[in-house]
């Protein structure tokens, strides 16, 4: 009789356990190594996508742009007691993209508003995510009466005008940049529900999702540990999305006079051209600029947008 198999006095035989490899990664170290390799790899697709790139390109300018206001314009380009120019002045070498109404230097405007457009845009596609992402999983979930009731509620904000949703809630609260972030992203939010919950419904369907009820996994171990992993990528590439979106209507809700007049936005700088004239008297560097910088925004965001959606899902064959 061997030394393994021996009782002893103190207590049942003790078996040897398996050997220890030293060098051997743990479970968190395996996790990272996992998360590194899967971006790794999304960046190797992602690159793939030319139009995906140069859209992300234009995003780390902008970006890069609005960090570094405070540094290239100062805070106080905004200022309408100390407008360095004369109102309306044209592009000059002094003033590249001219001046507005007040004398102020459009260049310097236009790129501290970026900060605001950039800002507003970001917080309320977060904000409208969240909320549909909140609502199409716990509908596909719970499913019964709570899902009708939701889904009945998601199709009249689908069935409403948006736009129209969006400035009656800007004009009921108080004129702020929270007011307009809150305005677009409680109306824009349904289209991110009912596509969150298809893939919910999918995803619940599958066979470890039994397993893991079976062995008593309550409903927040579900939705947190297998359903919000799955549908995750469809939250990233439809936050990508809104978020051009979420800046167009920033800028039409600004140029309809009701977002905050003391803060400069690309959208403000449209709605005093207005305000002053240049239409009809031919001021297009008041107009053409902030106009374009929007476009470009909402542009790259939605490159952006359907690039990611095509890494995460191939089966859609986006072009590159």
């Amino acid at each position: 009789m061997t030394a393994e198999t021996t009782e002893s006095a103190s207590g049942p035989p003790v078996k040897p356990g398996p050997p220890v490899k030293s060098g051997a990664p743990g479970p968190r170290a395996l996790a990272r190594r996992r998360r590194r390799a899967s971006v790794a790899r999304f960046w190797r697709e992602y690159r793939t996508h030319r139009a995906g790139v140069f859209g992300l390109a234009a995003l780390v300018l902008f970006v890069l742009v609005a960090l570094t206001a405070p540094l290239t314009v100062g805070s106080d380009v905004d200022s309408v007691t100390d407008a360095p120019g004369q109102p309306l002045e044209s592009p000059s070498g002094r003033f590249p993209l001219g001046t507005d109404q007040f004398g102020r230097n459009l260049l310097g405007l236009l790129i501290w508003g970026s900060r605001v457009s950039l800002l507003v845009g970001l917080l309320a596609a977060v904000l409208s995510v969240l909320i549909g992402a909140l609502i199409g999983i716990t509908a596909g979930h719970f499913r019964g009466w709570y899902a009708t009731v939701m889904m009945r509620i998601t199709d009249w904000f689908l069935v409403m005008p948006t736009l129209v949703l969006a400035i009656v809630l800007a004009t009921v609260l108080s004129r702020s940049l929270g007011t307009i972030v809150l305005a677009i992203g409680v109306t824009t939010w349904p289209t991110t529900a009912r596509l969150v919950r298809a893939q919910t419904l999918a995803v619940e369907s599958r066979p470890y999702i039994e397993r893991a009820k079976a062995l008593g996994g309550g409903h927040w171990h579900i939705m947190s540990r297998h359903v919000l992993p799955n549908v995750m990528p469809l939250i990233l590439a439809q936050t990508t999305l809104i978020i051009s979106s979420a800046i167009l209507s920033e800028a039409t809700l600004a140029f309809l006079g009701l977002g905050d007049p003391a803060v400069v936005s690309w959208g403000g700088l449209l709605q005093d051209a207005r305000e002053a004239g240049s239409v009809s008297s031919g001021d297009w560097w008041y107009l053409v600029p902030p106009g374009i910088g929007i476009a470009v925004v909402a542009l790259a965001f939605t490159l952006c947008g359907r690039a990611v959606e095509a890494v995460l899902n191939p089966r859609l064959g986006v072009s590159r």
